[in-house]
Parts: C-alpha cells; structure tokens; sequence
C-alpha cells in the first residue's frame, strides 16, 4: 500500500490487475497509461511534434536495423509485477523474439518528449536505469536536442549526455542504429 497525499491509503495494482481491467472494459484499451510502483499514472496526449518526429525516425531507422535487431515502436514494457512503461522505441536482439522480451533483453529505449520532458528525463529515467537497461534517449520533441543516458545503477545513469540537433545519435548496444536528427528533419 501507498499513502495518498491526504494520509489515506490506497491500493496498489499490479500488471495482471490492469489487464483485467482492460479485459472487463474498467480501463480503454487505447487508454495511455503507465503503471509505475502499483500506481496507474495518466500519460500526456501526444502532439504533433511527438508524432512527426516519431513517423521520420522510424522510416529512417528501420531499414538500417538489420536482421540482428528489432524495433518496437510504443510497446507496453514490462518491467516488473507491478510496472510497465509505453516508451515510444524499444530495441532488442531478433534471437529474443517478441515473447522472450525482459528487461535485460532491451539494448535502447527511445523516449520522444514533447510536454513530458521533465517528467521523461527524471522519474522515467530513474526507472529505466534501475531496471538496468544500457541505453536511453530521450528526445525533446520541441528543439530535437537528444539527452542520451548510459551506465545504468540503481541510483540512475552514470553517463548522461546532452546531444545538440545537429550532433549524431549512435546506439551502443544496437549496430547500425545512428543518425543526425538535423539530417532527419531535412527529410520531412
């Protein structure tokens, strides 16, 4: 149980609850929302910037992946029994397959951030480098400026970055994965 701000407890649900609710009609299927800690937390709707940004860098960066790769684009990711996320690209190893997903099988997650900036950069990226994944990009969908964070501990990323429009984006732990959103954004 967690407190609410008021004092008064509340429950908390875990990933087999919310898709019970989804199932008995209690939440829309296309309802954005990420549990995080047993808390069902309301995702802001996505713009046009987020949408354009997000349409180019997957036409650029899918037939660059090769057969090693796979890309996800705004899967539900499963992280504990109590938290999943919908970043907007998770990156995997083909060998995996869509089912064998874990947090240790992600090499990148791509965030596009338009009025979720803050809230990407910091609690968001808290989760994801406690939960060990190598890589994160978190791109502000306003100026296209690229925060990219490696190291992953559980107190956050060791390795933080910040990657300017025109600065090329590499992928680490995903060949064949770069590219200059500045390029990108001449392809509109």
């Amino acid at each position: 149980m967690t407190l609410a701000a008021e004092g008064l407890p509340r429950r908390a649900f875990s990933v087999a609850d919310v898709e019970r609710m989804v199932e008995v009609g209690l939440l829309d299927p296309d309802e954005r929302i990420e549990l995080i800690g047993g808390e069902l937390v309301p995702m802001s709707p996505k713009g046009s910037r987020h949408e354009a940004l997000k349409v180019l860098m997957n036409k650029y960066i899918v037939p660059r992946l090769g057969d090693d790769y796979f890309l996800a684009p705004e899967t539900t990711f499963r992280m504990s029994d109590d938290t999943y996320l919908e970043p907007d690209f998770v990156f995997y190893p083909a060998s995996v397959g869509p089912v064998g997903l874990k947090t240790d099988n992600f090499r990148l997650v791509i965030e596009i951030a338009d009025s979720s900036l803050g809230y990407d950069l910091g609690r968001k990226a808290g989760l994801y480098a406690a939960f060990g994944i190598p890589e994160l990009w978190v791109i502000n969908a306003k100026t296209w400026v690229t925060t990219r964070h490696r190291n992953p501990a559980k107190d956050g990323y060791g390795e933080i970055v910040r990657i300017p429009k025109s600065g090329m984006l590499d992928a680490a732990f995903v060949p064949g994965v770069t590219l200059s959103l500045a390029q990108l954004e001449k392809r509109k």
